[in-house]
């Protein structure tokens, strides 16, 4: 089988997500929307192949939000339009934090920056643990969705929602993908001024994911399994 994962920026790697995929046999292709010498100016040109040679889609997480048509618009657009084409022909996507909520507005939701940030590790609310763990999962973002008509929310927390199912899709707010060597890719391009603006200690948010790495590993590959199995139904 095949799996399209798309990087939306340089320093967000497919992580242990990545590596279930290759234990459950995917041969897996990457594209990467927004390049190094972009970052800061991230409404390029790019054209997204054709998706229909592929077994499984995930689009990635990104450092800016799906509503944000202002800083990304030449490439969020034709991105949405994307996603929607893939899961109208029934190819299953896991959309991971940004990918998740590109799946939400792909499909009639809304998007729109949040009331609070979502930084670190986070315990969330699941109705189906065997599908998302209540976590801790880690998050890095300031979105928030509304959910799209015809999609099973799954998971939420006190802040926004965390997860919703639509046909053999997936969307999780969360990063599921994320390890030490993401986070520090992270907090290196810009990321650290974030944590601290939010109140929090960088070193320590590190230590704790150096920490947690190996036991959030195992709460991926449950993840992607339940996901391939149940929902997408690629078992």
């Amino acid at each position: 089988m095949r799996a399209l994962l798309v990087q939306h920026d340089h320093v967000t790697a497919s992580g242990p997500v990545g590596d279930r995929l290759r234990e459950r046999g995917f041969e897996i292709d990457e594209i990467m929307v927004v390049t190094e010498e972009n970052f800061d100016n991230p409404n390029v040109d790019f054209e997204f192949p054709d998706a229909s040679q592929y077994d499984l889609v995930i689009p990635m997480g990104a450092p800016w939000g799906a509503w944000d048509d202002a800083c990304i618009g030449r490439w969020l657009q034709p991105e949405l339009e994307w996603v929607r084409t893939i899961i109208e022909a029934d190819i299953p996507v896991l959309g991971i934090c940004f990918g998740g909520q590109l799946i939400a507005r792909a499909l009639g939701g809304t998007v729109a920056r949040g009331q609070k940030a979502e930084i670190g590790w986070t315990a969330i609310y699941s109705d189906d643990t065997s599908l998302v763990s209540n976590g801790p999962w880690f998050q890095f973002h300031y979105d928030q969705w509304t959910m799209p008509e015809g999609a099973v929310e799954i998971a939420r927390n006190p802040v926004a929602p965390q997860a919703f199912t639509y046909g053999r899709s997936l969307a999780v707010q969360f990063h599921p993908e994320l390890n030490e060597a993401i986070l520090e890719g992270w907090l290196d391009q810009g990321g650290i001024d974030e944590v601290t603006a939010d109140g929090q200690n960088a070193a320590v948010m590190l230590a704790q994911t150096r920490a947690e790495e190996a036991v959030a590993g195992q709460r991926t590959a449950a993840l992607v399994d339940a996901f391939l199995d149940r929902v997408a139904k690629l078992s």
